[in-house]
Order: structure tokens, then sequence, then C-alpha cells
């Protein structure tokens, strides 16, 4: 089996390219060379995908039986396009990461694969679906751009299109900074100002579970389109921050907070406690499509396991500017809990 992963050398991409070459398939990676280098044991194509040129010269490489595309999370649909239009004479199947942001009810409404979508053209540029000034209402910038990227993915590969939508990652080279601040927080011992109701499910997947389905994805048959999250009710809230204080040694206290007192603190949902948020939908992405076709999540305590232990060993993710937006200042959880009793 023959792999092109678009991406490679980080988080997500770089577990797709490990998994592929435990299976002992060949792997091309294409990738401007800035996020650290590519696995051994691949072949390191440098380029810039937004650049037609570039793509031209990837596809000197080829063919390959499936991409798996992990490098387009910032870029409009109309970059998408213009890929998945050279690699289709190179390229068997077109294994796209997505996201659950691309549905209209979310995070309202419980949903599965079959839920509406943003409408968005597969030609879109950046602006597509961007917020006016002053405007009212969630942002779905995000989420319309990303399935105008799915449907520049449809377009040209069609029935050899599959469409994966992951809600949260977490796990070793997390690069968003969820998991590792809570670690962080944790070690640090004291009152740990924990938000909500304990037993709120949440659905955070790991990294190499998500890259092995991928895989899989990649050598089946058919394609298709998945929800890639946890079960729904298996996971707690308050099972996560225990495990982040069981694989930190720490002696720190969970304070829980309901969510109203958060809400009247102004709490920013999301970031300053990360994964906490109150929309009814946000952990109720129904995934047993991809259970039924092979997705298998391991325990959330062992994610948290792990990435403390990658941490300790000197764990350095790419930086990203979505880093600095997680977590609370310590000043400020110390007002919020010198509040609750």
């Amino acid at each position: 089996m023959k792999l092109l992963v678009m991406g490679g050398t980080w988080f997500l991409g770089r577990e797709v390219v490990e998994e592929a070459l435990r299976r002992g398939w060949e792997v091309t990676t294409f990738n401007r060379g800035l996020s650290g280098p590519s696995p051994q044991g691949v072949t390191a194509v440098h380029g810039d995908r937004t650049d037609r040129d570039s793509l031209a010269y990837l596809t000197e490489f080829g063919p390959w039986d499936a991409v798996v595309d992990t490098s387009a999370s910032e870029m409009p649909p109309r970059v998408v396009l213009d890929g998945t239009k050279t690699l289709n004479g190179v390229v068997g199947r077109y294994v796209y990461v997505s996201t659950v942001s691309v549905y209209q009810g979310w995070p309202d409404e419980n949903l599965n694969e079959q839920s509406p979508v943003l409408p968005c053209p597969a030609d879109a540029g950046s602006d597509y679906g961007s917020m006016p000034p002053g405007a009212d209402g969630p942002n779905t910038h995000y989420g319309t751009q990303k399935a105008g990227a799915e449907n520049a993915v449809l377009d040209i590969f069609k029935d050899r299109a599959v469409l994966l939508r992951p809600g949260v990652i977490l796990g070793p080279g997390e690069y968003v900074g969820r998991l590792p601040w809570w670690l962080r927080r944790t070690a640090a011992g004291g009152r740990v100002l924990a938000p909500g109701d304990p037993m709120r499910s949440i659905q955070p997947a790991d990294a190499r579970d998500v890259a092995a389905f991928a895989v899989d994805q990649a050598a089946a048959p058919t394609g298709g389109t998945y929800n890639v999250t946890a079960p729904v009710g298996r996971e707690t809230m308050g099972g996560f921050l225990t495990s982040c204080l069981e694989a930190t040694g720490s002696d720190g206290e969970l304070v829980w907070a309901p969510d109203a007192v958060l809400i009247e603190q102004g709490v920013k949902q999301w970031t300053e406690l990360p994964l906490w948020r109150t929309h009814a939908g946000v952990w109720r992405i129904d995934s047993s499509g991809a259970y039924t076709a092979g997705l298998s999540c391991r325990p959330l305590a062992a994610t948290v396991a792990d990435t403390w232990a990658w941490l300790q060993q000197d764990g350095r993710p790419v930086e990203h500017p979505r880093w600095a937006e997680h977590g609370i200042a310590p000043e400020r959880e110390a007002r919020i809990l010198a509040t609750l009793v």
C-alpha cells in the first residue's frame, strides 16, 4: 500500500504516518518543512500546497493508493479544491480530516452523519462565511470553511472520498494546549477549579486512535462519512480531571463550580477552563457508524497518562497560537475559588 500524507510532521498527521509505517506501507509526506522533520522511513517532499507548481511537483512522486489530508485546517476550500484536482490522477482514495463544526446544529443539537451541514461552495475563498463586525450569534466561519473543503473533496473524488469528522482530539504531541494545561494545573496542586457537573459526558478521542481509523479508511473498499469521537456517556469531566490528578501524582483538590457560577463570573467556555462547555449537543455526537467500521477509542485515562509522560520527557508541541488561548489566570481562578465553600 502506498500512502500520501498531506502534513505528517506533527500531532495527528505524524500519528497517521507512524501507523502506516507500522503496517509496512510506503509513505510519502508533503509539507513545507517548517513544523519539524518527517518521521524516518518516509519519502519527504517539501512544498506549499497553496502553490500549484508545488502540487504539480508532488505528483512526480506518485502514484499512491490513497491520501490522508491532515493539513488543511486553516485553508480555504478553493485551496483544497486545487489540490484535489491536481491529485485526482495519481491518488486512488482521498481521506479528508474535517470536524464536527461543519454541522449546522453543533454544538446545540445531538448530531449524526445525516445532520444538516453548513452550506459552502467548493471554490469558496477564505472570507466566505465570516461574521460581519458586531453580528450576534455563534461564529460558524471555521465550520463553514471546513464544509466547503469537504465539498471540494467530494466534487472531485466522489465515492472515493472519505470524510472524517472528529470532535476534540487529545494525546501526546497535542498543539492546541487543552490537556497539557489541565495536566500542569493539576500537577501544581492546591484547590483546582473544576467546571460544571462532574458527571457531564465528554467525548475526546486520542490522536493515535483517530490516526488508526484514518489509515483503515485509506485501505477500505468504499468511501463514506464518519463522526470520530469517543462513545457518548463513557467518559465524564469528573473522571477526566481525576485522571489528571492521578497521572501527575498530585494531591490537589477538585472544587466543582456550577455552570451558573462560572457563567456569572464571565469564564470563557471552551478555553479558560478547557473542555468546559454548556451547550447541549457539544458532547452528544453519534459516532456509531465509525465504530461499526472499526474505530476503537482507548480509555481517556490512558490518553491522559501518556500525554503526561510525553510532557515529562520534554515533549514540545509545535508552536501554535491556540496554545495561548487556553487556561484561566491563577489570580482569576483564586478569586472564583474564594466564592466557593
